[in-house]
């Protein structure tokens, strides 16, 4: 089934959503270094707002901008993000770092039950497709530095800066 994708203005630029059926598969930056192919070649279909992709990615609009309105800390969309069983362990581990709070890789590689995966944990937070839903922004260097981010560290730092994580992750 092609994915459905609709365009959606927001504070740190276009982002173009993505769904399959019932859930929500992608959100991309212009600038995302895994971001979706070309449209036009990758036989997606623009949203017509009919159907259940239709009806998922208006909530998902709605959801994205009471994120950025500051009323909305936590998301509420079926995910179906394409990816390996451990990425999607990864991804899963990234929902559950609470808005406003960041960590290092390490300790996300910790809490995952391997402190030797650190670099792996970081390829995966690194691919994850569905950004700002599946907070990837609030994994930080061990010193706290920022460090890769597929929407680029200027969107890192607006996105932990919006969450007010940012003054605690460096100086806390």
């Amino acid at each position: 089934m092609p994915a459905t994708f609709t365009r959606v203005p927001s504070p740190v630029g276009e982002l173009v959503l993505a769904a399959s059926g019932a859930a929500l598969t992608g959100v991309y930056f212009s600038t995302s270094r895994h971001g979706p192919p070309p449209l036009e070649r990758a036989g997606w279909v623009e949203d017509d707002g009919r159907g259940p992709a239709g009806e998922l990615l208006a909530r998902t609009r709605q959801e994205l901008a009471e994120y950025f309105a500051r009323t909305r800390t936590t998301f509420d969309l079926p995910l179906d993000p394409p990816g390996t069983a451990f990425q999607r362990r990864v991804w899963d581990a990234l929902r559950a770092i609470p808005y406003g709070t960041t960590l290092s890789y390490g300790e996300l590689a910790r809490r995952l039950g391997d402190v030797r995966a650190t670099r792996a944990v970081g390829a995966a937070n690194g691919k994850n497709p569905i950004p700002i839903i599946v907070p990837c922004h609030r994994v930080l260097g061990a010193n706290g530095a920022l460090t890769g981010f597929g929407g680029g560290l200027d969107r890192k730092r607006w996105l932990l800066e919006h969450e007010g994580a940012l003054t605690r992750a460096i100086f806390s």
